[in-house]
């Protein structure tokens, strides 16, 4: 896996396949966004990336009181290079990035730097301080996007915080069921 910081300096990708988010422990919902990234890039003979935050959002808008991340950077890159993703890029959120609007990310960044032809997205994902759901008929004015629907683990919607508050209960089998692999 290549992995980069920022968007200065970026190779040429071919007919690149994109997803986004901050992947914090590459938990079973993000195996689910991960296996059909991986999907739609072979079949279109292109490559996957990966585009993820560093610090996480939260931090840098000031909501990150309590925020428990479940995998240190280092451990995330590993865990998305074990998926087989092709490219990571590493995306400095500050305040002028969480600025942007959908738009602008998508067709600036996604569109505009990288090349993307298909995004694949979460069913719950938003674009942008403007907060453009995955599902807006908009985004498909502006790219093929590809939507991955929640992901249940013994009847239990998989994410982030269903992780963090299993762990905050003490029932580190459960978290880690929903996690897909050893957490900390």
């Amino acid at each position: 896996m290549r992995i980069f910081h920022g968007f200065e300096n970026l190779p040429s990708f071919v007919s690149p396949v994109v997803t986004v988010g901050s992947f914090d422990g590459v938990h079973r919902g993000h195996q689910a966004l991960l296996k059909q990234l991986l999907t739609e890039s072979r079949n279109n003979g292109g490559e996957s990336i990966v585009l993820t935050f560093e610090p996480h959002p939260r931090v840098t808008l000031g909501r990150a009181e309590g925020l428990r991340l479940l995998t240190t950077f280092d451990e995330k890159c590993g865990l998305l290079e074990q998926a087989e993703v092709d490219n990571l890029i590493v995306i400095p959120f500050d305040r002028e990035f969480s600025t942007l609007s959908g738009r602008d990310f998508i067709e600036g960044y996604l569109i505009g730097r990288l090349g993307a032809e298909i995004l694949v997205a979460g069913f719950n994902h938003r674009f942008g301080h403007d907060r453009i759901a995955s599902d807006d008929p908009r985004l498909a004015e502006w790219i093929r996007v590809v939507r991955v629907g929640p992901c249940t683990v013994d009847g239990v919607r998989v994410s982030s915080t269903a992780i963090r508050q299993l762990l905050d209960a003490g029932d580190h089998a459960a978290a880690e069921r929903l996690a897909g692999h050893p957490l900390p």
